[in-house]
């Protein structure tokens, strides 16, 4: 006998659905008019329907993730185009090729928290991508726990990586939304080598983070001389269009174990800004 857990004495959405599909086919019936709105994949796709998807890809996520007991994640952030060490020789430029060695420290970081981790906590969470987001989702694996992918639909074919946790792979039409299942449980922040998706990331949280809508977690990023070179960051200081202070929200590391004791030793989490300096 199927377990009922409503809480209410009316026929189930799913159960209606079901009976819909075998009414008898007549000219009504095929009307586009006579679908159930909730199973009506035109009617749902229409433009006025957007805030509900908004909705919908907000909610989605958030109950199965509840449902599987995520209480917390280690966000990580990288290039797509990053390969893994061994297949570097396929990389379009030898600065890409160079950054492989990201891919292992993303993998042996992803490793060592996933270990930290007890279950349902620092649960590392990726794009669901290639490069750096598979180095994150393989690490977890090879420690023998779960990941979670946030994909996003893109005009070239693709697919989650295979080391996402099936369970915990979601794909996403809306951007924004994304980004919000990717801090709703953030505890930690890491951003390797990437571009423009990476850049983009980085900035809203660091923004976020900056203007006191966000409490402050540790903020690591791979790779300074990366970084350095593709930002100047004491250009942005020194011209008053962030503070000093402001430099002081993330910081620098090279390796995976390097990460793991800045994380440790991060202060001043959890406390969000009253004041932004330099206003």
């Amino acid at each position: 006998m199927k377990v009922d857990n409503r809480r209410h004495p009316f026929r189930d959405s799913q159960q209606d659905r079901e009976e819909a599909s075998h009414v008898p086919d007549t000219p009504q019936t095929r009307s586009p008019a006579y679908a159930l709105a909730f199973a009506d994949p035109e009617f749902m796709c229409r433009d006025e329907l957007r805030p509900v998807r908004l909705q919908l890809e907000l909610l989605k996520p958030e109950l199965m993730l509840d449902e599987q007991g995520i209480e917390s994640t280690i966000v990580m952030f990288g290039g797509a185009r990053i390969p893994e060490p061994a297949k570097k020789d396929t990389a379009r430029t030898k600065t890409l090729a160079d950054l492989s060695k990201y891919y292992d420290e993303a993998r042996k970081f992803a490793k060592l928290m996933t270990h930290m981790g007890k279950a349902g906590e620092n649960v590392i969470v990726t794009g669901g991508g290639p490069g750096v987001m598979e180095a994150g989702n393989r690490g977890a694996v090879d420690a023998g726990g779960r990941s979670i992918g946030l994909n996003i639909v893109l005009p070239h074919e693709q697919a989650p990586n295979k080391y996402v946790t099936p369970e915990l792979s979601f794909n996403f039409h809306y951007f924004a939304i994304r980004k919000m299942h990717f801090l709703m449980r953030a505890k930690a922040i890491t951003v390797f080598p990437g571009g423009f998706g990476t850049l983009d990331e980085t900035f809203e949280a660091l923004t976020l983070i900056q203007t006191g809508r966000m409490e402050r977690i540790p903020f690591l990023l791979f790779g300074r001389a990366f970084w350095e070179s593709i930002i100047n960051w004491d250009a942005l200081s020194d011209a008053g269009t962030i503070s000093a202070d402001d430099l002081t929200l993330f910081r620098f590391v090279e390796t995976a174990e390097e990460a793991v004791d800045a994380l440790e030793n991060w202060e001043g989490a959890g406390e969000k800004r009253r004041a932004i300096p330099g206003r």
